[in-house]
């Protein structure tokens, strides 16, 4: 048994003696990848050629599309000049407001279903310009303010048609 210990601690010596005369081998400064970090690449692989494949089908396809659609005209339709005195709330003199109203339709078809309502659409615009105030007309924020009302009012009296917008010929203020 005591040879058995004598040779098990000379070959412990011989490789602690190995291990001296060795030079200690660098470390690695990057490990090889691990299964976590391949993973990891992979799906981001994924993600990123799915996303440029959904970008070029969407984009490169839908010009083609654009090219397909066919764009209609508007439609116009004059509407009979408006003079109405503007309100006032003093002793100034009367101011009077004059318009001309061009109105756009969607549709050729909407014009003969819309003359018939023209007595409608005459009243509600007088009912409205007589109660507006000069002030109301300053600036180009007042007059976007009066297209929309006359846009929204107009549509009423032509329900269930509908006018895409009121236009402006001519606006004075005297």
């Amino acid at each position: 048994m005591a040879a058995k210990a004598k040779a098990a601690e000379a070959a412990q010596e011989d490789t602690a003696g190995d291990a001296a005369e060795q030079p200690a081998q660098p470390k690695r400064k990057f490990a090889l990848p691990s299964l976590k970090i391949m993973i990891i690449g992979a799906a981001a692989f994924a993600v990123l050629a799915g996303g440029g494949t959904y970008g070029y089908l969407h984009f490169f396809s839908h010009e083609k599309k654009e090219e397909a659609v066919v764009v209609k005209p508007a439609v116009f339709v004059d509407m009979p000049d408006v003079l109405v005195n503007l309100a006032n709330s003093g002793p100034d003199r009367t101011q009077y407001l004059k318009v001309k109203v061009v109105l756009e339709l969607p549709e050729q078809n909407l014009v003969a279903q819309i003359q018939p309502l023209m007595p409608r659409v005459m009243d509600a615009f007088q009912t409205y310009l007589r109660e507006l105030r000069p002030t109301d007309l300053d600036g180009s924020a007042g007059l976007y303010r009066l297209k929309e009302e006359l846009t929204r009012r107009v549509n009423v009296a032509v329900a269930p048609n509908k006018v895409t917008a009121v236009l402006f010929k001519e606006i004075v203020v005297q």
